[in-house]
This record gives C-alpha cells, structure tokens and sequence, in this order.
C-alpha cells in the first residue's frame, strides 16, 4: 500500500538539491503560474519522489498521485521477487519451467533488456544470479552465519546464467531449462521509472524529474527555464556528499556502487554485488559507477554491469559504445574520478 502527497516544493532528489524560485505575482495580475510540485511515497523498499510543472490543480495532482500509484503497484505486481502472489513469483516458483509460459509485455521488455545487457557486458549482468545474492544473505534469505564455501559456489553458478533462459515475442513467453529462479531488482526499479515517464508523457505532462531509490528520468525544464540539475553522491556510506553535478533533459541515470549494501565478517567487506563469473562480491577499486542513457531500465542494467567489471573493463566498453558512463575509483590518495568522452556534455561547471 503506498500514499502520496503533493506540494510546492524546494526538494531534494538523488542527492541534488532541486531549487524552485517562486516569484511573486505582480500588481493585480492574475496569471497562472507554474510551479514545481512534489509526489512522494514507498514503493520497492524504498521511495519515489515525481517532481511535475504544473500551475496550481489540487485535482489535476490528486489524478497523477493515483495513476503514479497504479503505474508502480503494476509493476510491484509482475517483477518482485519480494511478493509471493507477482508474476515473477509464480514462475519461479513452477516445477517445470521448460515449457512456454506466457507473460506480460512488460515483463517481457525487462527480460529482453536484460538478455541485451548481459551479451554486451560478456555476463556481467545476469538476472539468473539470485541464488547465488541469496546465498550471500543480500535477497529474501537471511543473512548467512558461514561464509558460502567453494563447492556451495560452484554447485549454485553451475546451475544458472542467464543463457538458459527463453523468450518468445509473439505472444509474449518465457521459458527456462533446468528451473531458474530470476531476481529483477537490478534492471525492475529503472523500468519503474520509465513507466512513471511515460504515463506523465501520455497524460500531457512536458516537464518532470521521476527518481525512485535514486535512479532517475527527467524531461524539460524548471518554470525557470533550468535543466534539472542532479547530484553523483561521494561513495561514502557515513554521509551525504556530493562528487559532481549533472544537467538532464530527456535522458534517464543510474548509479551503482557497493557503499551502501554490505556488510563484515571476520575482518571482511562483502558487498552485494555479485560477479556472475566466480559468484564472489566484486572486490576492485570501482567504488561507483553512474550511467546515462536514454531510458533508466538500461541505465540501471549497465550500471551494475560496470560495477560488476571493475574500472578499466567497464570504461573501455563504455567508450567503444558510446555510453555515457561516470566512475568514481578507490585511489591510494583518495577518491579519484574518471568518465567516458559521451558522459562530458552532461557534466555542469
């Protein structure tokens, strides 16, 4: 069950202060202004936070804070691997996954783009590895008392990938040989915004910032004529701090890091990033990666996928594609910063 709330607002959004200067209606003029106005609320664990221009329409608002609402619950619906009763569930859960099992389109974009990611990042990406995360102690289960051993490693990575997964078009379906179980909670949030995007697209809405859990879309511009400016967060888990700062206007971000999810034992840091290749929290000096693209779902894959491979291999894929990628990296004096030739246009001064 979620709730949501609207007001004028001077917000905070992805660690970016968003600042809106209401200016005073002159004389006796009776002009509608635009503000920016706030809808807020939990979902995925976590939070949403809409921003819309708008002129002052406490029914207009009360509409989209409801179909924000249904948007996101549809999508709890298909992809959690948290709810028993989502569409996800009930296929992992199947005793035999090998015959054709329809599903819905949207379920099916995610898992298509995800099988994208995962081609280009050589495996990086690989929405089959929730055994493996819940091995760890970073999904459903609960955190483990021993440390997974070899053999449990190998047993589990054997048995999953992302390549005995099936998807068919036209109906939409998907199939798996031997049973998988798959965990969206890399790609799933991105695609939430996404869909957020678009419902206020279709509903007439020309400018927005959508952020869910700090993965963002934005779209036009403040009444100000401003882009919106949005912050990369230092990767420092004690704080808030910001590295740099981004203007966005129809593009979408993502960032990854391991300093926030993780925890110690007997000395050691395991994050809850996971590589695929030896099923082991990622230990390189990558301390996060932030990713712009046209749309957050893929944002959001590539950012993990990077986060995955580590500084140098993520940036030379980033470069001979294109893509707009931003890492900060463990240095021995420091935090040390580094982006792609596509990431530059983005950056403010």
């Amino acid at each position: 069950m979620t709730f949501s709330m609207f007001r004028p607002v001077r917000v905070v959004a992805a660690g970016a202060l968003l600042v809106l200067a209401l200016a005073a209606l002159a004389g006796c003029s009776f002009e509608e202004e635009e503000k920016v106005w706030e809808i807020a609320g939990p979902v995925f664990g976590t939070r949403y936070h809409i921003n819309v221009v708008l002129t002052d329409n406490p029914g207009r608002l009360e509409n989209l804070a409801q179909g924000i609402e249904k948007v996101l619950e549809g999508v709890d619906a298909s992809m959690s691997t948290w709810r028993a009763d989502s569409e996800l569930s009930s296929f992992n859960r199947l005793d035999d996954q090998s015959e054709w099992v329809e599903i819905s389109t949207p379920l099916y974009e995610v898992l298509a783009t995800a099988g994208q990611v995962s081609e280009l990042t050589d495996g990086a990406f690989d929405v089959t590895i929730g055994p493996v995360v819940n091995l760890w102690g970073f999904g459903p289960d609960a955190r483990p008392e021993t440390i997974p051993s070899d053999d449990e490693l190998a047993a589990r990575i054997a048995a999953t990938g992302y390549g005995k997964l099936d998807l068919q078009a036209d109906p939409p379906a998907l199939r798996a040989s031997p049973n998988q179980y798959i965990d969206l909670s890399a790609i799933a949030k991105g695609y939430g915004v996404d869909a957020v995007a678009r419902y206020l697209k279709d509903e007439g809405i020309s400018a927005y910032l959508v952020e869910i859990g700090g993965e963002v879309q934005a779209h036009g511009h403040k009444p100000d004529g401003e882009a919106w400016r949005l912050a990369i967060e230092q990767p420092v888990s004690e704080m808030r701090e910001i590295n740099r700062v981004v203007a966005l206007d129809r593009h979408a971000m993502a960032t990854s890091g391991d300093y926030r999810n993780y925890y110690e034992s007997d000395g050691q840091r395991f994050s809850h990033t996971i590589d695929p290749k030896d099923g082991r929290p990622i230990s390189h000096t990558l301390a996060s990666v932030t990713v712009i693209s046209d749309d957050c779902m893929t944002a959001d894959a590539l950012a993990t996928a990077f986060n995955v491979m580590g500084h140098d291999r993520a940036k030379a894929l980033a470069t001979r594609e294109n893509i707009a990628a931003y890492f900060i990296v463990r240095g021995d004096n420091g935090f040390e910063t580094d982006y792609t030739p596509a990431f530059s246009s983005f950056l403010t001064h």
